[in-house]
This record gives structure tokens, C-alpha cells and sequence, in this order.
């Protein structure tokens, strides 16, 4: 019986399927070549992006004062889907 289990696994690496490298769709390579632009900078602007001291303070302060809010344990699903700016129906 032991015997049987061990052949079988002896033989479970061969019936394994390799994975071709690459990717599987054009929207993935499409994508990928996208994300290697960022990694690469190719893409990047050559006009350097600055924050004045006080964008910054306010860009932190909103960081902060997004703390004070607790997290939900979970969303009610009755609200999903629903837009807060318009006019309730």
C-alpha cells in the first residue's frame, strides 16, 4: 500500500503543467507596458513637480484629520450604489 502512495507521488511532478511566461491577454500587456514605463521614468515629465510649504501642511492636516473618523466593521448593503450629491429618489 505504501509502495502505491510513493509511486504516485513520485509521478505527481510530471502530470504538472508549466505556466507559459508572458502575458495571457493584450489588455495584460498593455498594462504591463504601462507599469514599466513608471518604472523605468521614460515617461516621466521633464518639468519637476513642486509642493509649496503649505500645500504640504494642508495635504498633512487632511491626512490627520482623516484618523478621526472610525472604521466601519462593515457597510450596510442598502446604501451601496447610492450617490450622496443628488437628490434621494
Amino acid at each position: 500500500m505504501k509502495a502505491h502512495y510513493l509511486i504516485c507521488l513520485a509521478l505527481l511532478p510530471l502530470g504538472a503543467e508549466a505556466i507559459e511566461p508572458g502575458p495571457s491577454s493584450p489588455y495584460q500587456a498593455e498594462t504591463e507596458n504601462w507599469l514599466a514605463l513608471q518604472v523605468n521614468g521614460l515617461a516621466a515629465s521633464p518639468t519637476p513637480q513642486k509642493t509649496t510649504p503649505a500645500e504640504r501642511e494642508q495635504a498633512l492636516q487632511r491626512w490627520l484629520d482623516s484618523n478621526k473618523h472610525p472604521i466601519p466593521e462593515f457597510f450596510e448593503s442598502e446604501s451601496g450604489g447610492k450617490s450622496g450629491g443628488g437628490k434621494s429618489q
